[in-house]
């Protein structure tokens, strides 16, 4: 039987860190939906650094299609949840649904790939990351040990079911553990 993952983001989601793991999860016939506040057609940014800018800048990116409200989602019919960074999280966190299926996966313990400032969604269900270990984008350091947790500075890192990734360069490395834990055989790896 495929495994399924759940994909929660919203308006703003860095364009890398959405399309990656969608189209590697469908590469490896991982059953993907993608969930959103509202199901419309996303907008997506680019997020990059410019010589000239102490911060990344952000560009109008791709379009993609939610498939869900996340008012219509069961986390329990899914066997996995990926968090994309970009801005989305910083407004679809306030969302109580979806801190409702965030605290599921960390409940039951099930496969979780959070990336960049996706652990802006982990830090309003902080009773339930408190003492783990994770990395993000270095500018959630402050919100991530406001909310119980020890933040490492990798570009990916695993504590038990939760793959915690810094940004987009770090995705081919944070995907590769997150189908260790989600236990799918990569195609081409032996």
């Amino acid at each position: 039987m495929a495994k399924s993952v759940l994909i929660v983001t919203g308006d703003a989601v860095d364009c890398l860190e959405i399309y990656y793991p969608y189209y590697r999860c469908l590469e490896e016939q991982v059953e993907v939906t993608i969930a959103s506040p509202t199901q419309k057609k996303l907008q997506t940014v680019a997020h990059d650094f410019l010589p000239d800018m102490e911060t990344f800048t952000e560009m109008k990116a791709y379009q993609i299609e939610s498939h869900k409200s996340v008012d219509d989602i069961n986390p329990a019919d899914f066997d996995s949840l990926i968090l994309p960074g970009g801005r989305a999280p910083e407004y679809i966190r306030m969302n109580e649904k979806v801190r409702e299926i965030t605290a599921h996966f960390l409940e039951e313990d099930k496969p979780m790939g959070v990336i960049c400032h996706g652990q802006q969604i982990l830090t309003t269900v902080g009773h339930l990351i408190k003492g783990r270990k994770m990395t993000g984008y270095t500018a959630c350091q402050p919100e991530i040990e406001a909310a119980g947790a020890e933040y490492v500075k990798a570009g990916t890192h695993v504590d038990r079911n939760l793959v915690t990734g810094h940004a987009w360069p770090d995705l081919p490395d944070f995907m590769r553990e997150f189908f260790s834990i989600l236990q799918v055989k990569e195609a081409g790896r032996a």
